[in-house]
């Protein structure tokens, strides 16, 4: 389906200021948390796993949901979970292909970040000494956690991990370019503002919501 792109730099601000409106990121649109915490860092990797496995974004967001409604909102509490339990909240949630192999997984994911950073994310970060490219390594190193699930993590916490900032994952840069935004996460920044780090979070989500709801026609209207 064909999609009328901004022209102007007018325009482009004006599309800009009208996406990044709403004041939060893709999870925060969601119901979820985004604070430099680690019960929520937890929750926003969680997503960002579960975001990234092909299929209906909508049971990815069921499922990190129930995991926080369960009481599994940290890696702490998610490693003392059961499998069995995990497996039939994941089947719940819509995961119908091999939930108990995606259960073992984000087992073993809340149990390296206990054993690794103590359940807490911000120790990678110290570890990394913020160096935006040692923290993608480091994130990289947990089971699960591919270079797309970097990016989709990395797009909600750059509010928080400045020194991350400009991310934009594949769906966000999807939708720039199909709206004349531009093709990259620089491109964005550089409209979103000047040190807009979280600006730029809200409208890389908003720009990832558009794709995945398929509101192109809206948006342009």
């Amino acid at each position: 389906m064909a999609t009328t792109a901004t022209s102007t730099i007018e325009d482009k601000k004006r599309l800009v200021r009208r996406l990044a409106a709403g004041g939060r990121g893709f999870a925060e649109e969601y119901g979820f948390r985004v604070t430099n915490n680690p019960g929520s860092l937890f929750q926003v990797l969680v997503l960002s796993v579960l975001l990234a496995r092909p299929g209906d974004f909508r049971r990815a967001l069921a499922a990190t949901g129930a995991f926080r409604d369960a009481g599994w909102d940290s890696a702490g509490r998610m490693s003392r979970s059961r499998h069995e339990h995990r497996t039939r909240l994941l089947r719940d949630s819509g995961f119908r292909t091999d939930p108990e192999g995606l259960a073992d997984t984000l087992g073993d994911l809340a149990l390296t970040v206990v054993e690794r950073y103590r359940g807490d994310l911000r120790r990678l970060r110290a570890v990394a000494h913020r160096d935006p490219a040692r923290e993608r390594v480091l994130l990289a190193e947990l089971p699960a956690v591919d270079a797309p699930v970097v990016d989709l993590f990395l797009r909600e916490v750059q509010v928080l991990w400045r020194e991350v900032a400009p991310v934009a994952d594949r769906r966000a840069l999807t939708a720039a370019r199909r709206l004349g935004l531009g093709r990259s996460a620089d491109d964005l920044a550089g409209l979103a503002g000047s040190g807009e780090s979280e600006r730029l979070a809200w409208l890389v989500g908003a720009l990832a919501r558009v794709d995945l709801e398929k509101r192109y026609a809206e948006v342009v209207r």
